[in-house]
């Protein structure tokens, strides 16, 4: 196949790039090139060879993975006159879909179209495709369900999820599993427990991969009616690193635990390298001078003192109330993570209470456990559990202030929304006049800063930098910050 002579496909693959940076792939011009290359010997009618030729060339980092499907599917979904809007109704007189159509109607015992299928054999219909597993079948099973069941209408304003639940609601999947199941029970009787679990798994396994038919079926005509780029954009998912801390879907939280650990061990790495070639350090006198003498007394080559860097000791404050506290959860398990690279780590939590943790960390495998001990047994309530954080940081000043050296990096996490009650901010000041560096991490875009109940900038006075951390991205970059 000669890319040249497809200019269509040039063209989509082109929009394809694009809309994979919109979603935050880094994809260079030699990545792009190199996609071209490929899928000149791919043809495009294999699918399956084709979407991995590209991601081969495209995809660097398996968390990327979703995102490049996902426009993958939009780009590259199939096309046709069975997909088009004419008048309100899906359009089906492409040729090749009718004939498809009437065989598979044919199998069923129908002798032609299944435009006239009742609810019951189209129930016939999917049960036999979910237990013979008949991938062709279930994709004919999805695309009657949707055309039947999910009521779309061009141009209308509605995400695929919506079409899905209709189509679904009106399959009653779990009924149909129940048959399936009762169905092998008694074609053979003698299964033991084990067995039928597995024969279980096997048919949920099955129902899953029709949901995903009906979605891509869903998702092609959604595509026909409101084109590649707007279905593109609707579509787009954050990357794992790019996920707000604070507004993460609870699938988004399960990707970011995922990803936190490779972070931890590439910033391990250069932490270290960073600290082991630091720069230099002063002009050593005298072994410039003893080393002179092989120039005849002229200091051709200066030496220098190389400093030892020591590592860090590390105060991590953290605000656990409400929506920051994922913020503070994901920080925490970074740091404890990185916790070779740091002489000592103590953690402190609050919300009008303050406590340390430190202990909860200590001995511990899974560091999840540790963060489950924190939300539940630290004692950070003073009084009515709303975020205080004056009164907070007087218990620190009271209880760890004198703790604080010249060594010490303080890190203090939190958006800073005080709830009107006096900020105590000489605490602040009086950390900052002890220690080697004062971090302020919030998790709220710069433009809310210091509106209504938020008073950082009152905080960052003390402070040796304040940062917008709402990511992982922004939260690799501060670490870097630390040695």
């Amino acid at each position: 196949m000669e890319i040249a002579t497809h200019a269509p496909l040039l063209e989509l693959l082109n929009g394809f790039i694009v809309e994979l940076r919109s979603a935050g792939l880094p994809v260079s011009l030699t990545e792009n090139l190199d996609a071209v290359e490929a899928v000149k010997h791919i043809p495009i009618e294999d699918r399956e060879t084709f979407k991995y030729a590209l991601a081969g060339t495209l995809v660097k980092n398996h968390s990327h993975w979703r995102a490049f499907e996902t426009v993958f599917e939009v780009y590259f979904s199939l096309r046709g006159a069975e997909y088009e809007l004419v008048d309100g109704e899906w359009e089906s007189d492409d040729a090749a879909t009718q004939e498809e159509n009437q065989q598979e109607g044919q199998v069923q015992g129908q002798g032609g179209s299944q435009e006239g299928l009742t609810q019951e054999q189209l129930a016939e219909m999917l049960f036999q495709a979910l237990a013979k597993q008949d991938r062709n079948l279930m994709r004919t099973v999805a695309r009657q369900s949707v055309q039947r069941f999910a009521g779309m209408e061009p141009g209308r304003p509605v995400g695929g999820t919506y079409y899905l639940y209709r189509t679904l609601r009106n399959l009653n999947l779990e009924e149909v599993l129940d048959r399936l199941l009762t169905n092998s029970a008694d074609s053979e009787s003698d299964l033991d427990f084990l067995e039928e679990r597995l024969r279980k798994d096997e048919y949920e396994h099955r129902i899953e991969e029709l949901k995903r038919e009906i979605e891509a079926e869903i998702r092609r005509r959604l595509v026909a009616d409101r084109g590649v780029e707007a279905m593109a954009k609707t579509l787009r998912k954050p990357l794992p690193e790019d996920v707000d801390f604070m507004h993460a879907s609870r699938e988004e939280m399960v990707a970011l635990r995922r990803a936190i650990w490779p972070l931890t061990r590439k910033l391990a790495v250069r932490l270290a390298r960073k600290r082991r070639h630091g720069r230099k350090g002063p002009l050593d006198f005298r072994r410039t001078v003893r080393h002179s003498l092989s120039y005849g007394g002229v200091p051709a080559e200066p030496k220098f003192k190389y400093p030892k860097p020591s590592k860090p000791e590390i105060m991590v404050i953290a605000d656990i109330s409400g929506s920051v506290a994922a913020f503070a959860r994901f920080t925490l398990h970074l740091v404890y993570a990185l916790n070779n690279q740091f002489s000592k780590v103590r953690s402190f939590v609050f919300i009008d209470g303050l406590d340390e943790v430190t202990d909860f960390f200590e001995n511990v495998d899974d560091i999840t456990e540790a963060i489950h001990r924190v939300n539940t047994e630290a004692d950070v309530i003073w009084v009515d559990g709303h975020s205080d954080y004056g009164h907070a940081f007087e218990i620190f000043d009271e209880r760890f202030a004198k703790d604080i050296g010249p060594k010490t990096t303080v890190i203090i996490l939190g958006d800073a929304r005080n709830n009107y009650h006096a900020s105590q901010s000489w605490v602040i000041k009086n950390i900052e006049d002890k220690a080697r560096k004062v971090f302020w991490l919030n998790p709220e875009p710069k433009s809310y800063w210091d509106t209504g109940d938020s008073i950082v900038g009152e905080y960052s006075n003390f402070c040796n930098g304040t940062f917008e951390v709402r990511n992982l991205k922004q939260l690799e970059a501060f670490v870097e910050n630390l040695v």
